[in-house]
């Protein structure tokens, strides 16, 4: 397995990781969102993030499996290299804009792509290795002319080296597993002379980073759910500013993608998303349409602003009737209801066809307001005290919450026949206002306590 090839079902994942949030609709320079930029994954000089706190390195910890003596783990770091593009008028001076045969040309940050690989023995890890970061800077010109011929400007794109380290190190845990804890750094060594700002800063920064990690023959273990036995050595894994998680197709757990962001383990792209947005979290149809909807002249400024944004503007356009009616939404949350299927006709856990499973007025076996369920020995329902305590595998913004007091809205079942709780938070000053309009934290029994 090379290491291209190790990588290629991850690939648009982490393509939409590295790419989150580099430019936001409506895609132009002028836009305020736009006027602040490079949120995610970076990692600033190491003199600039002593000085002014922000982060220069991070870390990554999860649990390997290796399969025999010669395993191999195979590396990729990618992130964004900064890429300034001045505009220079005829007589050399730069300007924000400069407009020629119809054509804006505008200053601006561009991001290129960039990656470090290494493939390195496990037998080796366990000494600890270091793989060095070394993307040289660069400068390009390109000269713009009058419709006749006459020189009306140039283009100039700057680049900053980069210099950095990954450092990656083994550990034997105890027991008869053979499981290892696996410690990989990113580290931005760049210096950054005292009293810089974070543009300067953000020149030799490493932007969008994160990691891709595939072991041959081998296997990742969640740090979400874990195995049972593996849950204390999942529990001690310390990750700063990246969350791991198991990549690629379910079936497939020797893929592991390190992001600065949220994800859930195996992690993919909505079939219908066509386009890429830059922001794999929101509604493509919504962004889509809004795109439709720019003017021309605002679309002339987004092909203005950036290549990238070009192509976002001249994909949507494209767009044939049946693309954009797959965008109009789609339910992967449930299982098809079938005879043989885990809730078809024949299970106990099958909800009559009559009774709108989604709407308990309508199912008189049910009641929010009148439910109880038992919190270890004791009956919680709706206007009862607890104490949050989030379990392992939680929701990762649940986690924050473990130890504030709350609640109970309401006991809800739903179509699995599972039971979740529904509270409010004590300390939360819009509280009312959420409750107002039905908007809840849903926990299960026994991730609450019953206070006194």
């Amino acid at each position: 397995m090379t290491i291209d090839n190790a990588f290629t079902e991850v690939a648009a994942v982490a393509d939409a990781v590295l790419f989150e949030g580099y430019l936001l609709y409506p895609y132009r320079a002028s836009a305020q969102k736009n006027r602040i930029r490079w949120q995610w994954g970076v990692l600033a000089p190491r003199g600039y993030g002593e000085q002014s706190g922000e982060v220069w390195s991070s870390r990554t910890e999860c649990l390997l499996e290796p399969r025999g003596d010669d395993a191999r783990v195979h590396l990729r770091v990618r992130f964004l290299q900064l890429q300034q593009r001045t505009v220079l008028d005829a007589l050399g001076r730069e300007v924000e804009e400069l407009k020629l045969a119809g054509t804006r040309h505008l200053s601006w940050e561009e991001g290129l792509p960039r990656h470090v690989d290494a493939v390195l023995p496990v037998a080796e890890l366990l000494a600890g290795a270091t793989v060095p970061i070394r993307v040289p800077g660069s400068w390009t010109g390109e000269d713009l002319a009058h419709p006749d011929g006459t020189p009306g400007g140039r283009l100039l794109r700057t680049c900053w080296p980069l210099v950095g380290t990954v450092t990656l190190h083994a550990e034997d845990l105890p027991g008869p597993y053979g499981v290892l804890r696996l410690r990989v750094e990113v580290h931005n060594d760049a210096g950054c002379p005292s009293g810089s700002s974070r543009a300067e800063a953000l020149r030799t920064s490493l932007i969008g980073t994160h990691s891709l990690l595939a072991v041959e023959p081998g296997s990742f273990l969640s740090l979400t759910d874990p195995p049972q036995w593996a849950a204390p050595y999942a529990a001690a894994c310390e990750s700063l500013h990246t969350w791991p998680v198991l990549a690629g197709p379910a079936e497939r757990s020797d893929l592991l993608l390190s992001a600065p962001i949220i994800l859930a383990d195996h992690p993919q792209l909505a079939p219908e998303s066509t386009v890429e947005l830059f922001d794999g979290t929101e509604n493509d149809e919504l962004l889509t349409l809004r795109t439709l909807a720019l003017t021309d002249a605002e679309k002339a400024e987004a092909r203005a602003t950036d290549p990238r944004a070009a192509a976002i503007v001249d994909a949507v356009e494209a767009l044939p009737p049946e693309i954009l009616e797959r965008l109009h939404g789609a339910i992967r949350s449930m299982d098809p209801v079938s005879a043989g299927s885990r809730f078809g006709a024949d299970s106990p856990m099958a909800l009559p066809r009559t009774v709108p499973w989604w709407d308990p007025g309508a199912d008189a076996s049910v009641d929010p307001e009148t439910d109880t369920v038992l919190v270890g020995d004791v009956p919680v329902a709706k206007g009862s005290s607890v104490v949050l305590r989030p379990g392992r595998g939680c929701d990762a913004q649940d986690a924050f919450l473990a130890g504030m007091r709350a609640t109970v809205q309401a006991v809800v079942h739903d179509v699995d026949g599972t039971v979740h709780v529904a509270v409010s938070l004590d300390d939360d000053p819009a509280a009312d206002l959420q409750t107002t309009h039905g908007r809840f934290r849903y926990f299960r029994p026994e991730e609450l306590e019953v206070t006194g």
